[in-house]
C-alpha cells in the first residue's frame, strides 16, 4: 500500500507549519475543523504576538478565544492552548526533551493534559518530537474499513496498532503513510462515492475488488 501510494502521489512535505510550536498549534486548532480555518486562526496568533508558549500563558483566556476564532470552539481550544503551553512550561518551553523520551512516556504525558485525544497526541508525538507513533485520523479509519472490513476494527488504538504491529517503527515512514493515507482518503476513497475506478488500491480492497468489475 505504501509502495504504491507513495509512487502515485509523492512525498507529501507534512507536517504543514512553521517549526515545532506552530506544529502543536495546529494540531489543536485543527480538531473538527478544516485546516484552512486553522491557518486562518494562526494567522491571527502571529497577528497578535502569541506565537510562543510564554505569550499565551500571558494572554487572557477570553483574548485568546477571540483570537482563535476562526477555528471554530474557540473557547475550548483556547483552555487547551493554555493547557498545552502550561505544559511546554515544564520542559522549560522547549521540546528538545521530547526527542529523546519513549514515544508511548510521552504519549501518555501529553493525554494527561487538557484537551489533547489519542490523535492529536500522536499528531505532537511523530511530527513535532520525531518520534513513531501512528496518527490514526478518520480517513485512514475509512480506508482500513473498505479495504479489510472483515477486520471489524473498533476505536482508536485497534486501528493504530494494525500499522504498528506490520511497519517498521519509523518516525519518517509513519510520517509519509499517513500523509499519504490523508491525501487518498481526500482525493480517490472520499466518504461517500468513492473513485474506486481510479484507486491505485483497489486489487487490494474488498471494497475495491467489489466495485471494480
Amino acid at each position: 500500500m505504501y509502495d504504491r501510494l507513495l509512487a502515485h502521489y509523492g512525498p507529501q512535505g507534512w507536517w504543514p507549519g512553521d517549526g515545532p510550536f506552530e506544529t502543536i498549534v495546529g494540531a489543536i486548532l485543527t480538531q473538527n475543523t478544516a485546516w484552512t480555518n486553522a491557518a486562518r486562526a494562526i494567522d491571527n496568533l502571529k497577528a497578535a504576538g502569541a506565537m510562543s508558549a510564554a505569550a499565551l500563558r500571558a494572554m487572557p483566556e477570553e483574548a485568546l478565544a477571540e483570537v482563535v476564532r476562526p477555528s471554530g470552539y474557540f473557547n475550548a481550544k483556547a483552555r487547551k492552548l493554555k493547557a498545552m503551553a502550561d505544559f511546554l512550561g515544564r520542559y522549560g518551553d522547549t521540546i528538545e526533551p521530547w526527542r529523546t523520551m519513549q514515544p508511548k512516556t510521552l504519549r501518555a504525558e501529553l493525554l494527561a493534559v487538557h484537551g489533547i485525544g489519542p490523535e492529536t497526541a500522536d499528531d505532537i508525538v511523530l511530527y513535532v518530537a520525531g518520534l513513531p507513533s501512528f496518527v490514526m485520523d478518520v480517513y485512514t479509519q475509512r480506508i482500513v474499513d473498505r479495504m479489510l472490513p472483515r477486520h471489524g476494527l473498533r476505536g482508536y488504538d485497534a486501528y493504530q496498532a494494525l500499522f504498528e504491529r506490520h511497519l517498521p517503527h519509523e518516525a519518517p515512514l509513519f510520517n509519509e503513510y499517513h500523509a499519504l493515507l490523508d491525501a487518498h482518503a481526500k482525493d480517490v476513497c472520499t466518504k461517500r462515492e468513492p473513485r474506486c475506478a481510479s484507486c491505485v488500491l483497489s486489487d487490494l480492497c474488498a471494497t475495491g475488488r467489489r466495485t471494480v468489475k
